[in-house]
């Protein structure tokens, strides 16, 4: 027993000096920037842009910590609320940067709307995808960042942004009002026989009651006898809103999943806070690559507690919890406090990051995330679709027809006929779209390596011969996998009429995995 105290007491008294010698190396940490930002400002030739130098020296180290501890000046507090809250003073309008020609005819980088939210003020005031935002507030967007933008276009609601856009190279003013923008968290919901579907966008606040609101509103008005949670590509949010959610379907009191930190207060347990609701309706949760986070405690506890079926893909494998801490000059840090361990005791968070998501093989033991109970192949392909996509043809034709329908089907209802692919492809001649695959960016880098290596003619001329093949017209191409073409064409004619809800309504007509997860349910 003396031996037992000995140990203890010792123990004890290395503490402090474990944490004075802890203390000196941030003192000394600290010594060192503070000294070399001392030295900048008396010796540096030029003036410097202190707030920028210290906030990318912030960045930069925070970067080596793990990506989701970032730090948010006050400037950025649209950013957090959003990031928060789900919602921001602004327009309602999802925007990205694109190489268009200016009216010299020089090529610059420019904004575009991609996609103006419905029933927001974009959208009220008749601003449409495809058109070219050329100033805000006179503040010109050439070769200005998407964040850029947006931060010129937030602002507090109430206040009025003007723009200035191009369309068909028509110039249009638009003054709009900002208001406090909400994303909605029920992207989209149906029923397919007597099966709900819910396709859940984000936990934000509020989230979980927009989703038993729907719930609610299949059971009284679709009388259904099961559940569809799409969960893909939904990068988690609020930990309390999955918990509502999970409240739902599991008795009250049952452990959801825990925090585990350094420091006691990060520690924490969660259980469910309500009777459920529906503790015996039939579940399936859809997941992809992309679901993390709040998504994965969602469908990790219910796998854990076999209260769904898990279906799709491994998850991504974010299980580190941030909270926001106030930082000087109204700053906040949000920081990495602690990890996310479901009912069963494994960890959400993948083993190591870096590796797991850098493509290296890693066991699948070890690779974080949820893996399904029922695993389903990443449908992805490289074909035409996907360079179509990419290189913005499928948007841009939308566009167009957009232009020149005043309206179309309703998305259950929609197709596209052989002749309207047709003149599809005479646009992307009439674009000079040509057709590259990703094999014959590999190939030529090959013929370039060959050429410098001992290689005899024969084989190099064998080898060259192969080019064409490896070049197919886009005509063929889109031939060869027109279904799939019509698909993903079709769907953005439909945002283009009927927003994301009609964009989700017409993709789940040839959605394999959500056939899967019915089938599933009524088993």
């Amino acid at each position: 027993m003396k031996h037992y105290l000995i140990i203890f007491f010792s123990f004890c008294c290395l503490l402090p000096i474990w944490a004075q010698q802890k203390t000196v190396r941030v003192d000394e940490s600290l010594s060192i920037f503070n000294d070399v930002m001392r030295q900048l400002d008396m010796n540096y030739v030029d003036t410097l842009n202190y707030e920028d130098i210290v906030e990318t020296a912030i960045n930069q180290m925070l970067r080596k910590v793990d990506p989701y501890t970032v730090y948010f000046p006050k400037k950025k507090d649209e950013e957090l609320r959003m990031m928060t809250l789900g919602k921001y003073g602004g327009i309602g309008a999802l925007i990205q940067q694109r190489e268009v020609t200016n009216a010299k005819g020089d090529k610059v980088k420019q904004i575009i709307v991609a996609n103006p939210y419905e029933g927001k003020p974009a959208q009220r005031n008749d601003v449409l995808s495809g058109d070219i935002i050329v100033s805000v507030d006179g503040v010109s967007t050439e070769d200005k960042s998407v964040s850029e933008v947006s931060n010129i276009l937030r602002g507090v609601p109430g206040t009025t942004v003007q723009l200035e856009l191009l369309r068909d190279s028509a110039p249009i003013s638009r003054a709009i009002a900002r208001e406090d923008i909400h994303m909605e968290a029920v992207d989209y919901y149906a029923a397919f026989d007597s099966i709900g579907y819910i396709a859940f966008g984000e936990f934000t606040e509020g989230s979980a009651r927009s989703f038993k609101q729907a719930l609610d509103d299949l059971i009284k008005t679709k009388h259904i006898h099961g559940l569809v949670i799409d969960l893909r590509g939904n990068g988690g949010g609020i930990i309390d809103e999955a918990i509502q959610i999970v409240s739902l379907f599991v008795p009250k009191n049952t452990l959801v999943v825990e925090t585990k930190g350094k420091i006691a207060q990060a520690n924490r347990t969660y259980l469910t806070q309500t009777q459920p609701k529906y503790e015996h309706l039939p579940l399936v949760v859809l997941v992809d690559k992309n679901s993390a986070s709040a998504s994965e405690i969602v469908s990790g506890s219910l796998q854990d507690l076999h209260r769904a079926t898990i279906i799709g893909q491994r998850t991504f494998g974010k299980g580190l919890v941030q909270n926001l801490r106030p930082i000087a000059y109204d700053g906040h840090l949000k920081v990495t406090t602690s990890k996310y361990y479901l009912p069963s005791g494994r960890c959400i968070q993948a083993i190591d990051y870096n590796e797991v998501h850098k493509g290296k093989k890693v066991e699948r033991d070890t690779a974080g995330g949820i893996l399904p109970d029922i695993v389903l192949n990443d449908s992805m392909k490289l074909d035409i679709t996907y360079a179509l996509y990419t290189k913005n043809m499928l948007f841009d034709y939308s566009v167009v027809y957009r232009r020149e329908h005043d309206s179309v089907a309703r998305p259950l209802d929609f197709t596209l006929s052989d002749e309207d692919i047709e003149v599809f492809c005479q646009y992307l001649d009439k674009r000079q779209f040509t057709y590259e695959t990703e094999t014959s960016k590999y190939f030529k880098e090959m013929m370039d390596m060959a050429k410098n290596e001992d290689i005899d003619s024969t084989t190099l001329a064998a080898l060259a011969a192969l080019e064409p093949d490896l070049k197919p017209s886009f005509r063929e191409a889109i031939a060869r996998n027109i279904d799939e073409v019509k698909e993903f064409l079709g769907a953005e004619i439909m945002e283009r009429y009927y927003f994301q809800k009609g964009r989700i309504a017409y993709l789940l007509r040839f959605d394999e995995e959500l056939e899967r997860a019915l089938k599933e349910v009524d088993r």
